[in-house]
């Protein structure tokens, strides 16, 4: 009975929300057809099916058209998203925002980063969900916890897409890295490249710590989330692959602080090969075992600069000593101090 009635509200909530978008659409503002197009794309009701094709079409199209358009669009599903206490909802505008980091034109992408990141002045994120709950059946928990991981990871992708010129572009599984991806990574300082490697082993390591399946097991929606991460991921790990090649031939180059950065990071990397809920191959075992030849190379590159910066302190220590010894103590000359002051024997 409660479920039912739960449908049933959320099939009103979901008529209110068409009817005034719909009124409001009249106008033909660009912030009212947004308004309504996410609206249909976020329905209370089915539960759990995601958006239809259509309706993700419906929005992608917005990055077609005006600057305003495509930020009306980001808008709007940014305030769908703060406003909702359905897990449902939240996770069809997840999803929905998944396809147009994924699929969206240039002009869209480039709106979803203001809208939906962290505001530099107040700190608030439409994709800040940890306090997200929802205790009304299990299945609406289990679906809650997936709510809050789906929200970090998109984040973290958010991010990426602003670091990284070349990541997430449109969904191309399995592709091998472009000759323009592979030049600008060459051209990266340093340290610019362990930023970069720094935010894609952050990716990863979210995606490797997907909630349990058990519980929503059949849900179409998670269905659709698992196969939208896993192109990530595997386009993830491409980039990494780029940049891994591209530190084997920096080694000599990095400066003691970035090699034990880049240890770290490795280590970190290397504890992600475990996912849950991944049932085809990854990039392959060659890319694992870069990762790792990249590590045993890098901690022997710390271990020798370690030892370097040791044998350079002794050898000012021993310099330091002899220089001591030279002072004349016990003459009669006088000695000037640091302080100014004269010091007669």
């Amino acid at each position: 009975m409660g479920r039912k009635l739960r449908s049933l509200v959320g099939a009103l909530k979901d008529t209110a929300s068409l009817s005034k978008a719909a009124a409001t659409a009249a106008a033909l503002s660009p912030s009212s057809a947004a308004q309504l197009a996410v609206v249909r794309a976020t329905t209370h009701h089915p539960a759990d099916k995601p958006p239809r094709p259509r309706h993700i079409q419906a929005l992608l199209s917005f990055g077609h058209g005006s600057r305003l358009s495509a930020a009306s669009a980001a808008g709007a599903l940014a305030s769908r998203l703060r406003s909702t206490g359905d897990p449902a909802v939240a996770f069809k505008c997840l999803l929905a925002l998944h396809h147009l980091l994924a699929r969206g034109a240039f002009i869209l992408r480039d709106q979803l980063p203001p809208a939906l990141l962290r505001h530099p002045a107040s700190g608030r994120s439409p994709l800040v969900l940890a306090a997200f709950r929802h205790g009304s059946s299990a299945a609406s928990w289990a679906l809650a916890s997936w709510v809050r991981w789906y929200a970090r990871l998109l984040e973290l992708l958010l991010s990426a897409s602003v670091l990284l010129v070349s990541f997430p572009t449109a969904h191309r599984p399995y592709a091998k890295p472009d000759d323009d991806d592979q030049e600008r990574v060459t051209s990266l300082l340093n340290q610019d490249l362990i930023s970069e490697l720094d935010a894609l082993v952050g990716i990863v390591e979210e995606m490797a710590g997907v909630p349990e399946m058990v519980a929503v097991e059949g849900s179409r929606l998670v269905a659709e989330a698992v196969r939208l991460v896993e192109a990530d991921r595997v386009a993830a790990e491409h980039e990494i692959e780029i940049r891994v090649r591209e530190m084997v031939e920096r080694l000599g180059s990095l400066r003691f602080a970035d090699s034990v950065e880049l240890v770290c990071l490795l280590r970190r990397l290397e504890n992600c090969t475990y996912r849950p809920w991944d049932r085809r191959p990854t990039v392959g075992d060659w890319f694992w075992a870069g990762v790792r030849d990249l590590m045993d190379r890098a901690e022997e590159v710390v271990l020798r600069k370690e030892e370097e910066e040791r044998r350079v302190k002794r050898e000012k220590a021993s310099a330091s000593a002899r220089a001591s010894d030279r002072i004349p103590v016990g003459s009669t000359q006088a000695v000037r101090f640091g302080s100014t002051r004269w010091a007669d024997r």
